[in-house]
């Protein structure tokens, strides 16, 4: 297998497993009754527990280096208090009011509110390309939560909001690690993260209040914590090393694809037409913003055409 298609492999083999992790969430919180303060709780602790084991073996010394400076202290606690654990919150509980394929998809909208941060932070006005995706954010939005209906909502209003919050805390969950992630392994600034805002968060998921678990929901458990959480990120991960990350941003598509796919045939999901056209609009600004910077700037493309060589 060449280093492209190992690439390819571990790419699309992340978001699969993200993708079912959040059809099998559904599945926990529709037929299981499973509440989801304590999945969010336990999937946080013990998946931040095992990357912090991992990396132990892995580079014991540079896992607690990223302790012993208090500005590094912080920006963990940051990133782990108002990154990671609204990331994982909001988007399970999108899934709980809504269902997995529309949280999946509205947590897409995370880059629609960096470019809305970015453009505010710098005082300036969107790139033309920008612009082109938030007007298809917003065009997609419409029609998943409409389903193209003028009139009336086809989702609960607390699923928009959560399914909005997932976007919004994607756009943090990007934005705050940056400084770490020149410093330390991508690995131990999220192990560390999940770990930390699962221990802040265990006193409110009520971890202690085990609820009644048969053999098929604790095995759903165990999936959500190890293939759809750690696996998952380090598969992510090592495709970095072989591919661009504009391709890993694209071919994350398949997260959501996975959950559409699982949720229609094995959890009777029910999606329609005008439901997949605006999940293909919210997913097209992936593929944009990965496009280059000047693909929509046709001056400076014409001068470049005709300049003398």
């Amino acid at each position: 297998m060449s280093d492209k298609q190992k690439g390819f492999f571990y790419a699309i083999t992340g978001p699969v497993l993200w993708g079912f992790s959040g059809s099998i969430a559904q599945y926990l919180f529709t037929q299981e009754s499973i509440p989801t303060h304590w999945i969010v709780g336990i999937r946080l602790l013990f998946a931040g527990l095992l990357l912090v084991i991992w990396c132990y073996f892995v580079d014991s010394k540079e896992l607690f280096a990223i302790l012993k400076k208090p500005r590094y202290i912080v920006q963990l606690l940051a990133f782990g208090l108002l990154g990671m654990l609204p990331a994982q919150y909001t988007y399970f509980m999108a899934i709980k009011y809504g269902n997995a394929p529309t949280a999946t998809v509205l947590q897409f909208l995370g880059p629609l509110f960096i470019i809305i941060y970015i453009s505010l932070r710098k005082l300036q006005l969107p790139r033309r390309i920008d612009m082109i995706s938030i007007v298809l954010a917003l065009l997609g939005t419409f029609l998943l939560v409409t389903h193209g209906h003028l009139n009336k909502l086809m989702l609960s209003p607390a699923a928009i909001l959560w399914g909005v919050g997932a976007g919004i805390s994607q756009a943090s969950y990007t934005l705050l690690p940056r400084g770490l992630l020149k410093r330390f392994d991508a690995r131990i600034v999220t192990g560390w993260s999940m770990l930390l805002g699962g221990i802040v968060f265990a006193p409110f998921a009520n971890l202690g209040q085990v609820p009644q678990l048969n053999l098929k929901a604790l095995v759903c458990i165990i999936f959500i914590v190890t293939g759809g959480t750690m696996f998952s990120y380090l598969f992510y991960l090592q495709s970095l090393n072989f591919l661009t990350p504009s391709t890993t941003g694209m071919l994350s598509a398949f997260e959501p694809l996975t959950a559409t796919i699982l949720s229609v045939t094995i959890l009777n999901t029910k999606i329609s037409g005008a439901e997949l056209i605006g999940a293909l609009l919210i997913l097209g600004i992936t593929f944009l913003q990965a496009l280059p910077p000047n693909l929509f700037n046709l001056k400076s493309r014409y001068k470049k055409a005709h300049s003398p060589d």
